[in-house]
Protein backbone atom coordinates (compact mmCIF):
# COMPACT_ATOMS: atom_id res chain seq x y z
CA UNK A 1 0.00 0.00 0.00
CA UNK A 2 2.83 2.45 1.03
CA UNK A 3 4.43 1.25 -2.37
CA UNK A 4 1.03 2.44 -4.21
CA UNK A 5 0.72 5.30 -2.78
CA UNK A 6 4.60 6.57 -3.29
CA UNK A 7 3.93 5.61 -6.48
CA UNK A 8 0.60 8.43 -7.31
CA UNK A 9 2.79 10.71 -5.62
CA UNK A 10 5.29 10.79 -8.32
CA UNK A 11 3.08 10.25 -10.84
CA UNK A 12 0.80 13.02 -9.93
CA UNK A 13 3.74 15.37 -9.15
CA UNK A 14 5.40 14.37 -12.58
CA UNK A 15 2.36 14.60 -14.95
CA UNK A 16 1.97 18.15 -14.03
CA UNK A 17 2.75 20.51 -16.82
CA UNK A 18 3.10 24.30 -16.68
CA UNK A 19 1.72 25.90 -19.78
CA UNK A 20 1.81 29.56 -20.90
CA UNK A 21 -0.31 30.60 -23.31
CA UNK A 22 0.94 33.90 -25.20
CA UNK A 23 -1.82 34.95 -27.13
CA UNK A 24 -1.10 37.00 -30.03
CA UNK A 25 -3.18 37.91 -33.39
CA UNK A 26 -2.31 39.03 -36.52
CA UNK A 27 -4.89 41.75 -36.44
CA UNK A 28 -3.00 43.28 -33.34
CA UNK A 29 -2.55 46.85 -34.13
CA UNK A 30 0.65 48.42 -32.26
CA UNK A 31 0.76 52.26 -32.28
CA UNK A 32 4.38 53.72 -32.56
CA UNK A 33 4.94 57.36 -32.13
CA UNK A 34 5.55 57.33 -35.65
CA UNK A 35 1.95 56.15 -36.28
CA UNK A 36 0.86 58.83 -33.77
CA UNK A 37 2.41 61.72 -35.46
CA UNK A 38 1.60 60.71 -39.00
CA UNK A 39 -2.19 61.10 -38.28
CA UNK A 40 -2.04 64.20 -36.45
CA UNK A 41 -0.41 65.87 -39.54
CA UNK A 42 -2.44 64.16 -41.85
CA UNK A 43 -5.05 65.81 -40.01
CA UNK A 44 -3.99 69.42 -40.04
CA UNK A 45 -3.33 69.20 -43.63
CA UNK A 46 -6.98 67.72 -44.24
CA UNK A 47 -8.16 70.59 -42.23
CA UNK A 48 -5.83 73.06 -44.79
CA UNK A 49 -7.92 71.53 -47.57
CA UNK A 50 -11.76 71.96 -46.17
CA UNK A 51 -10.15 75.83 -45.21
CA UNK A 52 -8.98 76.33 -48.32
CA UNK A 53 -12.08 74.95 -50.52
CA UNK A 54 -13.98 77.24 -48.30
CA UNK A 55 -11.66 80.08 -49.26
CA UNK A 56 -11.12 80.26 -45.71
CA UNK A 57 -7.81 81.61 -45.91
CA UNK A 58 -7.17 82.58 -42.20
CA UNK A 59 -8.38 78.81 -41.81
CA UNK A 60 -6.00 77.30 -43.53
CA UNK A 61 -3.21 79.54 -42.12
CA UNK A 62 -4.32 77.76 -38.89
CA UNK A 63 -2.04 74.42 -39.65
CA UNK A 64 1.46 77.05 -39.99
CA UNK A 65 3.45 77.83 -37.22
CA UNK A 66 2.14 81.70 -36.18
CA UNK A 67 5.42 83.12 -35.64
CA UNK A 68 7.91 85.42 -37.47
CA UNK A 69 9.80 82.66 -37.67
CA UNK A 70 7.87 80.63 -40.44
CA UNK A 71 9.58 80.44 -43.50
CA UNK A 72 7.49 80.03 -47.24
CA UNK A 73 9.57 79.06 -50.16
CA UNK A 74 7.40 79.59 -53.55
CA UNK A 75 8.19 80.84 -56.81
CA UNK A 76 8.00 84.70 -55.78
CA UNK A 77 11.14 83.56 -53.38
CA UNK A 78 11.66 83.43 -49.45
CA UNK A 79 8.77 84.96 -47.77
CA UNK A 80 9.27 85.04 -43.68
CA UNK A 81 6.85 84.93 -40.77
CA UNK A 82 2.95 84.16 -40.56
CA UNK A 83 1.34 87.28 -41.09
CA UNK A 84 3.55 87.75 -43.96
CA UNK A 85 2.77 84.25 -45.53
CA UNK A 86 -0.97 85.21 -44.87
CA UNK A 87 -0.58 87.95 -46.79
CA UNK A 88 0.78 86.76 -49.92
CA UNK A 89 -1.94 83.58 -50.05
CA UNK A 90 -4.39 86.97 -49.71
CA UNK A 91 -2.69 88.65 -52.79
CA UNK A 92 -2.29 85.57 -54.66
CA UNK A 93 -5.99 84.08 -54.13
CA UNK A 94 -8.06 87.11 -53.54
CA UNK A 95 -10.96 85.34 -54.42
CA UNK A 96 -12.72 81.54 -54.69
CA UNK A 97 -12.21 81.43 -58.70
CA UNK A 98 -8.21 81.66 -57.89
CA UNK A 99 -8.69 79.31 -55.05
CA UNK A 100 -10.37 76.51 -56.36
CA UNK A 101 -10.36 73.55 -55.14
CA UNK A 102 -7.35 71.95 -53.18
CA UNK A 103 -6.70 68.39 -53.60
CA UNK A 104 -3.45 67.35 -51.21
CA UNK A 105 -1.34 63.77 -52.25
CA UNK A 106 0.92 62.88 -49.76
CA UNK A 107 3.99 60.74 -50.76
CA UNK A 108 5.71 61.10 -47.63
CA UNK A 109 5.91 61.68 -44.16
CA UNK A 110 9.28 60.77 -42.10
CA UNK A 111 10.55 61.75 -39.23
CA UNK A 112 13.70 64.01 -39.07
CA UNK A 113 14.38 63.74 -35.78
CA UNK A 114 12.82 64.71 -31.99
CA UNK A 115 9.16 65.65 -32.70
CA UNK A 116 10.25 67.03 -36.69
CA UNK A 117 8.99 65.14 -39.85
CA UNK A 118 9.14 66.83 -43.31
CA UNK A 119 5.99 66.00 -45.67
CA UNK A 120 6.75 65.32 -49.38
CA UNK A 121 3.42 65.51 -51.68
CA UNK A 122 1.59 67.34 -54.29
CA UNK A 123 -0.53 69.92 -54.18
CA UNK A 124 -3.84 70.20 -56.92
CA UNK A 125 -5.96 72.84 -58.13
CA UNK A 126 -9.54 72.70 -59.74
CA UNK A 127 -10.33 75.73 -60.91
CA UNK A 128 -12.63 77.66 -63.41
CA UNK A 129 -9.45 79.98 -64.36
CA UNK A 130 -7.20 76.85 -65.34
CA UNK A 131 -6.07 74.28 -62.91
CA UNK A 132 -2.74 74.47 -60.98
CA UNK A 133 -0.68 71.97 -59.77
CA UNK A 134 2.92 71.43 -57.83
CA UNK A 135 5.07 69.79 -55.65
CA UNK A 136 5.90 70.56 -52.12
CA UNK A 137 8.05 69.38 -49.43
CA UNK A 138 6.79 70.80 -45.83
CA UNK A 139 8.59 70.56 -42.04
CA UNK A 140 6.23 70.18 -39.40
CA UNK A 141 7.01 70.43 -35.85
CA UNK A 142 5.79 69.68 -32.44
CA UNK A 143 4.88 72.85 -30.57
CA UNK A 144 2.81 72.63 -27.58
CA UNK A 145 1.07 69.86 -28.26
CA UNK A 146 -0.27 71.15 -31.50
CA UNK A 147 1.55 69.88 -34.88
CA UNK A 148 2.67 72.93 -37.02
CA UNK A 149 4.13 73.42 -40.05
CA UNK A 150 7.59 75.51 -39.28
CA UNK A 151 8.71 75.52 -43.20
CA UNK A 152 6.87 75.32 -46.55
CA UNK A 153 8.23 74.74 -50.07
CA UNK A 154 5.68 74.85 -52.60
CA UNK A 155 6.46 75.22 -56.30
Amino acid sequence: MKYLILLFIVLSSTSCISVKADITTDTETHITKDNLAEARIRLVMEKQEIAWNNHDLEGFMEGYWKSEDLKFYGSNGLTLGWKNTLKRYKKAYPTKAESGVLNFVINDISRIEGDNYWVMGEYHLKRDIGDADGVFTIIFKKINGEWKIIADMSC
